[in-house]
C-alpha cells in the first residue's frame, strides 16, 4: 500500500511539473510577437531608468559577466537549488534533533519511573 501511494505521489508531482508546459501559451507582446515568458527583472529595469533618465550612468560594473544568458540562468538555478538543500537540511535536522530529544526524555522517564 506505501508503495503505490509513492508511487501515485511521484507520478503527481511529474504531472504538476510538465502539464503547465502544455497548457500555458507563450506570451506576445502589444504588436503580437511571441516574448519571452520568463524575462529577466533586471533587464525590465534597466529599460525602464534609461526610459526615465536616458543620460543615467550605473554606479558600478559587475566584477565577473556570465557569457552567456544561459549560464546565468544555470548560475541563478544552482542557487536556487543550494539554497532549497541548506533550507531543506537545516529542516531535516532539526527535525531528527527535536524526535532524538523526545525519545531522550521519554526513555529518561520511564528509567526514572522504574525505581
Amino acid at each position: 500500500m506505501k508503495r503505490m501511494q509513492n508511487m501515485l505521489l511521484v507520478v503527481a508531482v511529474i504531472v504538476l511539473g510538465v502539464a503547465p508546459l502544455w497548457i500555458v501559451e507563450a506570451p506576445s507582446d502589444e504588436a503580437g510577437n511571441q516574448s519571452a515568458m520568463f524575462g529577466g527583472a533586471d533587464d525590465k529595469a534597466r529599460n525602464l531608468v534609461s526610459e526615465i533618465r536616458p543620460d543615467y550612468q550605473p554606479w558600478f560594473t559587475p566584477l565577473v559577466e556570465p557569457a552567456s544568458s544561459e549560464i546565468a540562468s544555470m548560475l541563478f538555478a544552482l542557487q536556487a537549488a543550494l539554497g532549497a538543500g541548506f533550507i531543506g537540511y537545516y529542516l531535516g535536522a532539526a527535525r531528527t534533533r527535536e524526535r532524538l530529544r523526545n525519545e531522550r526524555k521519554t526513555a529518561h522517564e520511564s528509567d526514572t519511573s522504574g525505581d
